[in-house]
């Protein structure tokens, strides 16, 4: 199948080259990839809580753990898969591991995507 064959309508009407010069936006498969991980993360209501409270401040498991009324483990458990996704970040001091958001592009996620439930 050609590339053309891809870009383009069986009719041809004014949309078709809005269309094709869309089409040169098209998101690469594995940055799609990456984007729907993010979002799945974020379909947790537990996660997107724990973002919530990393974005206004620091805090360790134990906090995270009294302040949503879990076990340490289920906030652990928690932690670990926005972690892996490169959400949030730990700090370690002596005992405890500090959490925060990764970088301001969460903060402002999360941020968007409450206004937008809040305002919308």
């Amino acid at each position: 199948m050609s590339d053309d064959r891809l870009l383009i309508c069986a009719d041809e009407h004014p949309e078709a080259t809005v269309a094709r010069a869309t089409a040169e936006l098209l998101l690469d498969y594995d940055a799609a990839a990456r984007v729907a991980e993010l979002f799945k993360a974020l379909s947790d209501p537990t996660r997107v809580r724990i973002i919530g409270l990393l974005a206004h401040a620091e805090l360790c498991v134990g906090d995270l753990a009294r302040i949503l009324e879990m076990s340490q483990p289920a906030v652990s458990h928690q932690l670990r898969v926005l972690r892996n996704l490169r959400i949030v970040r730990g700090r370690k001091e002596g005992r405890h591991v500090y959490y925060t958001l990764m970088d301001e592009h969460i903060h402002d996620l999360f941020d968007q995507g409450l206004a937008h439930v809040q305002f919308g």
